[in-house]
């Protein structure tokens, strides 16, 4: 090597050596071992990331955009020198740094160092080393064992979400398990679920550690045998099926394609809207490879529910439910309420089974009614609650759908962008207009709506405050409503709060308010809070006091 060459090995060195100071300097090693018997060290990869005069090593793994690997004439290296000679420099040192963190709970049963070298053909990603503390893994595979026996296979009481994070990936883990025992693997999954089923917030997170085992697995693992996986420009995963690819023993049971086809209804009825088509995409790549299986799933469903769950056939409606595509399909045979609760009460028997509440209705009926919010979709789904609101003495059940299928962070599948409305949100909306002994329905409803993503709740507001008016029920809503409000919401009360027993009765709930929430929920009205320090100014007692105090409640007196 050139004198050039030299340094820049030794710029590498040098940020490999800083990484390895850095965290042989932290003061938490031991006691993030100490929280499970199933981390044996934290750290199992690294990734050089070699640009001259700006070397770094980092734990997260990242890559480059193609914009990245056009080829640097600063660089001392080409391709064949950084793969012939440089690579088994770096090797060798990194080597000699992991022995003598040999008994360290620093370092993991097995250590990766990936490298991202600048060259002069472009950029080169290779592996540096991949070594295995062979003692490490053997005490791990031990613990594993162990608290597989007594936790889950004896045990009765719940679990850790942190024991599953670290349980699922050591067991899909080729380096730990070169054989899969799908069948008791997915026995497993399911025995944790069960031991956790009283715990609904730690129940969701075991079950998303699970989903992330399980989707790494699919991704890095099981798929690339069979299936090639790109990057779009939009930095989302192309898949194509590799020429003549073809899954083995595909008619036997306990195949790996059926751990995929599990974690595929793992996501489907678990994960976010927004997640969920990653699940119907294993379904459909796996029919592509030749599964029976895969292909009825998509036809008929997951087969997660009984016949009698997903089909009702009728005189008045029939009703057919498929979990994979989160759809249900409703034919209206004949217009009258006892056929939109048949309907209603089909729908509501699946959610509480654990159908996807992120559904959507295709709908027949020859009865187009929507409810007067303008600005909502025009979907089946939208026409088949709106035309069950029509019928009074369906309310009482359409609010036990609403309460059951409202859940943050899920949309109904046929809605998206400014149009997304939360599961439920049909129902809560005609409900709310329609009868006062729904307003607590519609507080709870807006408790959970995520502001961030839906706006159509805005749209409901204002033909609330137009149908209600304040009234002492109606405000405790309608404070709800704005609290989730958005700045483009303006309402028509300034002529109703020239009544001061109203303005009172709003001032009430909002002085229960901190600052921002009241700013946020007086903006609809008035506008900026100048504008109501300019009519607090002009008005009379009482009314001057009472806006002075809603200035006070917002921070703004």
């Amino acid at each position: 090597m050139n004198t050039w060459q030299e340094d820049a090995l030794e710029e590498m060195k040098s940020a490999i050596q800083a990484w390895f100071d850095e965290q042989e300097n932290r003061k938490d090693v031991e006691s993030a071992v100490k929280r499970t018997t199933l981390q044996i060290g934290i750290f199992n990869d690294a990734t050089l990331d070699y640009r001259p005069g700006r070397t770094i090593v980092d734990s997260l793994n990242f890559g480059w955009d193609d914009a990245d690997k056009k080829p640097i004439k600063a660089a001392p290296f080409t391709r064949e020198q950084i793969v012939q000679e440089v690579q088994p420099l770096l090797a060798e040192f990194v080597k000699k740094k992991l022995e003598k963190l040999e008994t360290s709970p620093l370092i993991d049963y097995r250590f990766t160092m990936k490298g991202s070298f600048a060259s002069t053909d472009g950029t080169v990603e290779l592996l540096v080393l991949e070594t295995v503390n062979a003692e490490k893994q053997r005490q791990l595979l031990a613990r594993i064992h162990t608290y597989i026996e007594k936790k889950l296979e004896q045990g009765s009481y719940p679990t850790k979400p942190l024991e599953t994070f670290f349980l699922t990936r050591h067991l899909l883990d080729p380096h730990l398990f070169q054989e899969l025992e799908v069948g008791k693997l997915i026995a497993l999954f399911d025995r944790i679920q069960e031991l956790n089923k009283e715990r609904i917030q730690a129940l969701s997170e075991h079950r998303s550690h699970m989903i992330q085992a399980l989707t790494s697995w699919a991704e890095e693992v099981f798929l690339p045998r069979y299936i090639d996986i790109t990057r779009s420009e939009y930095r989302t995963n192309v898949y194509e099926i590799k020429p003549g690819a073809a899954l083995e023993n595909k008619n036997e049971p306990n195949q790996p394609i059926d751990l995929l086809l599990y974690g595929a209804v793992m996501i489907l009825r678990y994960e976010p809207s927004y997640s969920k088509s990653r699940g119907q995409t294993y379904l459909e790549l796996a029919t592509q490879l030749g599964s029976s299986k895969a292909s009825r799933m998509l036809k008929e469903g997951s087969g997660s529910f009984s016949q009698e769950d997903v089909h009702m056939r009728h005189e008045l409606a029939e009703c057919k439910a498929n979990d994979v595509f989160s759809l249900i399909t409703v034919v209206i045979r004949k217009e009258e309420a006892r056929t939109y609760e048949r309907a209603i009460s089909f729908i509501l028997s699946l959610l509480r089974k654990g159908f996807p509440k992120s559904c959507k209705i295709k709908l027949k009926s020859s009865v187009k009614l929507v409810l007067p919010v303008k600005g909502l979709a025009k979907s089946d789904t939208h026409r088949f609650f709106a035309n069950a609101l029509a019928y009074t003495e369906l309310h009482p059940l359409l609010e036990e759908y609403a309460r059951e299928a409202m859940e943050e962070f899920e949309w109904y599948a046929d809605t998206e962008g400014e149009k997304s409305v939360m599961p439920g949100s049909y129902a809560v909306f005609g409900l709310g207009l329609a009868d006062e002994r729904y307003f607590p329905l519609v507080e709870d409803y807006m408790a959970l709506v995520d502001d961030e993503h839906q706006l159509a709740h805005d749209k409901f507001t204002g033909v609330f405050a137009e149908t209600h008016g304040i009234t002492e029920r109606s405000a405790p809503a309608l404070v709800a409503c704005l609290r989730r409000s958005h700045e483009s919401l303006k309402l028509r009360i300034q002529p109703e709060l020239e009544s001061e027993d109203k303005l009172s009765m709003l001032v009430q709930h909002i002085e229960a308010l901190k600052g921002c929430e009241a700013e946020r929920v007086l903006y609809p009205i008035w506008g900026k809070t100048d504008k109501l320090a300019a009519l607090a100014r002009k008005a009379q007692e009482p009314r001057k006091e009472l806006l002075l105090r809603l200035l006070k409640t917002a921070g703004k007196a």
